[in-house]
C-alpha cells in the first residue's frame, strides 16, 4: 500500500526537510512525537508533563528550527559530522532533524560502545562536536577533548543543569530561542540536495573496526517510499521506536518512514523492556497453556490451528475458503483477541523480524495467534532493506526473507553470495579524508557477504554469512547460523556458537536464556539465584542434552553437534562477545574460550 499523502516532489528529488515542511503545513495538529516524562527522557526545554508528552508536527518543526539556530551558534557548518550518543529520547530525535536542516550530517554512536570504538569513530569522522546523554557518557567522551589525534572540540550534555566546562542541552536550546530567524532556517534547508549525505551509519564491526556507511537523502527517501509500498498500514499509524538510532533499521522506522507517512512516533527509552516483554509473553503463554484444563487448552489449540491454516492459504497466494475465513473471525474474536488484549498485543498491525531469519517454529507459534511475522533482510549499505515479505496474499513465504523491494536487483554469485544493485545501495564507505570508497564492482553490483538461494517465485532464503561458513576437515561446508538457530529453538538456549573449521565434527558453546531458563526451572520447582547455578543443575543439563539431541535429529550428519559445553555467563556487548547490534563476534568468543573449545576435541 502506498501512502495517500501528497509528496512535495518526485521521490528521487526530495530531501528529508521537505517532508517535515509538508507535515507541519498539511498536518500541523497531528501527533508526531511522544515520550514518557518519567523514564529519564526530558522534553528538551525543561517543561514537565504527564506520563506521555506529545508534540504535534507543527510543534516538532518549531523546535527543530530553534535547535538548528542553537547548533549554528556552536559553529556547526554544512557538511560536517556531528556525533550523537543518547538513548531514544526527544533530544536525540529532534537534534538529528535539526542538524539535517543545517546540512550537517548526524552520526549516532551506540551507547554500549567501548572507549576505543568511540575514539575510532571520532577520529575517522573528523567530528568537532558530540552530543551525549549524561555523566556515564561523559566519562568516555571527555578524555577525547585532550587527545591531539582527535579533532573533537566540544560536548553538549542532555541530562545536566550545569555541565561544567561543557554545554548543556538546555543552554543550547535557550540560545536557539534567542537567535532563531525563520528566513535563515528556511534558506538553510532549501540549499540541501538529494545527493547530499543525510547520515553516516557505522557498521557494528564484527570483524574489525566499524566502517562508515554514507547514505544520501535520495538513498533514504527512495528506500522509504518503496518500503511503504510493501507494508499495508493505515495512514498516520503509530511507530514504537526502541532500537538504537545507531542502527539503520531504527533510523528508517523511527525517523525517516514516519516523516514520509506523517506518522506518530512513540519513543521507548529501554529497548530491553520490549524484547523481554515479548520473550516473557511467549514463555508465559506456553506455561499458561500447559496448566489449563484440557477442554480449555483444546479450544485455544484449535483456534491456533485455524489461524495457522488461514495463514497457510495466504502464504501460498490462495483465496481463503469462506468457511475457514468465518471460523477464523469467530475464534479470533472469542479466543485469540481476549488473550492478546491481556498482553497488550491486540493493536498490532504489522510485525517484522530482521538481522537473522526467524526460527520457523517461532513463526508458526505466533501465526497460531493470528500474528504473521514478516521476515525482512537488508544491510546498512543498502539503506536498510533489500527484501521483504508483504502481508498481502502470496506476498510472503514463512522462513524466507521475502522478495526484493522495487528498483533493487538481486543475483547470486557462483559461491551463492547474494549480490545487489540499485538506487538505494550506498555510494561507498567514508574515508578519513571525507571522500568515499566504492564497494561495488564495475557493473554496480555490491557483494552483501550473505549466502542464500532464490526460489522459483523470487523469494530469498538465507543460509549464512560468507565469512562465517565452516569448512570441515573433509571439505564439507556448514552454515553455523543454521545449526545455532536450530538448537536455540529450545526455550532454554538463548545463545550458541558452533565451531568446526578444519575439524572432523562440530562442537558448540551454549548459553542459557536469562529470562526463559529461570522461568522453566521455577515451573519445575527448581529454585536458583544465578545462571551459573542453573547451568550446573542436573535437570538443566538433562534438558540441554535433549535440546541438542532434538536439534541434531533435524540436521544432516555434517551439521550435527557432537560435543558441547553449557556456559555459566551470558554474552553481551559490554563483555565484548556481541556487537552493539547483538551480533555474535565469533573471533572474540573463539579466542576467549579457545581452551574450552580445544578441550571438546580431545580424543578426536
Amino acid at each position: 500500500m502506498t501512502t495517500n499523502l501528497r509528496l512535495p516532489g518526485r521521490p528521487e528529488d526530495l530531501t528529508l526537510p521537505s517532508l517535515l515542511a509538508r507535515n507541519a503545513d498539511e498536518h500541523p495538529d497531528l501527533p508526531a512525537l511522544s515520550w514518557r516524562t518519567g523514564d529519564g527522557a526530558g522534553s528538551g526545554d525543561g517543561s514537565g508533563g504527564a506520563a506521555w508528552q506529545t508534540l504535534t508536527w507543527s510543534e516538532v518543526r518549531d523546535r527543530v528550527a530553534v535547535l538548528a539556530a542553537g547548533y549554528t551558534a556552536l559553529g556547526v557548518a554544512r557538511g560536517e559530522h556531528v556525533l550523537l550518543m543518547m538513548g531514544n529520547r526527544p533530544e536525540h530525535w529532534l537534534s538529528d532533524l535539526a542538524l539535517v536542516h543545517l546540512g550537517a550530517v548526524p552520526v549516532t554512536v551506540y551507547g554500549t560502545s567501548a572507549p576505543e570504538q568511540i575514539a575510532h569513530i571520532a577520529r575517522h569522522s573528523r567530528a568537532r562536536l558530540a552530543v551525549v546523554e549524561g555523566a556515564r557518557e561523559l566519562t568516555r567522551w571527555a578524555p577525547l577533548l585532550d587527545d591531539p589525534a582527535t579533532p573533537l572540540e566540544r560536548l553538549v550534555v542532555a541530562e545536566a543543569a550545569e555541565a561544567g566546562p561543557h554545554t548543556t542541552y538546555a543552554s543550547l536550546y535557550a540560545s536557539g530561542v534567542r537567535l532563531h530567524r525563520a528566513g535563515a532556517f528556511e534558506k538553510a534547508w532549501q540549499e540541501s540536495r538529494p545527493e547530499d549525505p543525510l547520515t553516516v551509519v557505522y557498521t557494528s564491526g564484527t570483524t574489525g573496526d566499524p566502517k562508515g556507511v554514507r547514505l544520501s537523502h535520495r538513498n533514504i527517501l527512495l528506500q522509504s517510499v518503496r518500503l511503504d509500498r510493501h507494508v499495508d498500514l493505515p495512514e498516520h499509524a503509530e511507530h514504537v521506536c526502541y532500537l538504537p538510532f545507531a542502527h539503520i533499521a531504527e533510523r528508517l522506522l523511527g525517523i525517516y518512514l514516519p516523516l514520509l507517512r506523517a506518522a506518530h512516533v512513540r519513543l521507548v527509552a529501554d529497548p530491553a523492556a520490549v524484547a523481554a516483554a515479548v520473550r516473557e509473553l511467549a514463555a508465559g503463554v506456553r506455561a499458561v497453556l500447559a496448566g489449563l484444563p484440557e477442554e480449555q487448552r483444546r479450544a485455544i489449540e484449535g483456534a491456533g490451528d485455524v489461524a495457522r491454516a488461514r495463514a497457510g492459504h495466504r502464504e501460498r497466494g490462495e483465496e481463503v475458503p469462506a468457511a475457514l475465513e468465518a471460523s477464523y473471525a469467530e475464534v479470533k474474536e472469542r479466543v485469540l483477541d481476549p488473550l492478546l488484549r491481556r498482553a497488550g498485543l491486540d493493536r498490532l498491525i504489522w510485525t517484522a523480524s530482521a538481522t537473522a531469519p526467524m526460527p520457523i517454529d517461532v513463526v508458526r507459534f505466533w501465526a497460531g495467534w493470528g500474528i504473521t511475522i514478516m521476515d525482512a533482510w537488508g544491510l546498512t549499505e543498502t539503506s536498510g532493506v533489500c527484501t521483504v515479505n508483504s502481508n498481502g496474499p502470496g506476498g510472503f513465504r514463512l522462513g524466507s526473507v521475502g522478495r526484493p523491494i522495487e528498483g533493487l536487483e538481486l543475483r547470486l554469485a557462483e559461491d551463492g553470495e547474494v549480490l545487489t544493485r540499485g538506487a538505494t545501495v550506498f555510494e561507498g564507505y567514508l574515508r578519513p579524508d571525507g571522500t568515499v570508497e566504492s564497494a561495488a564492482d564495475a557493473e554496480g553490483w555490491f557483494p552483501t557477504g550473505d549466502i542464500g538461494r532464490l526460489d522459483e517465485d523470487g523469494f530469498l532464503w538465507l543460509t549464512d554469512r560468507k565469512k562465517e561458513l565452516i569448512i570441515t576437515s573433509n571439505g564439507k561446508n556448514v552454515a553455523p547460523a543454521l545449526v545455532e538457530n536450530t538448537v536455540k529453538e529450545h526455550p532454554l538456549i538463548g545463545q550458541a556458537l558452533v565451531h568446526g573449521d578444519g575439524r572432523s565434527y562440530l562442537v558448540a558453546l551454549l548459553v542459557l536464556d536469562p529470562e526463559l531458563a529461570p522461568a522453566w526451572a521455577a515451573a519445575r520447582g527448581i529454585r536458583t539465584a544465578t545462571l551459573a547455578e542453573l547451568a550446573a543443575h542436573p535437570a538443566i543439563l538433562e534438558e540441554t542434552a535433549r535440546a541438542v539431541e532434538a536439534a541434531n535429529a533435524r540436521l544432516n550428519r555434517t551439521e550435527q553437534i557432537k560435543r558441547y559445553r553449557l556456559l555459566a555467563e551470558e554474552w553481551s556487548p559490554e563483555t565484548g562477545e556481541l556487537t552493539p547490534t547483538l551480533k555474535l563476534r565469533r573471533r572474540v568468543v573463539r579466542e576467549r574460550y579457545g581452551a574450552l573449545i580445544e578441550g571438546l576435541y580431545e580424543g578426536e
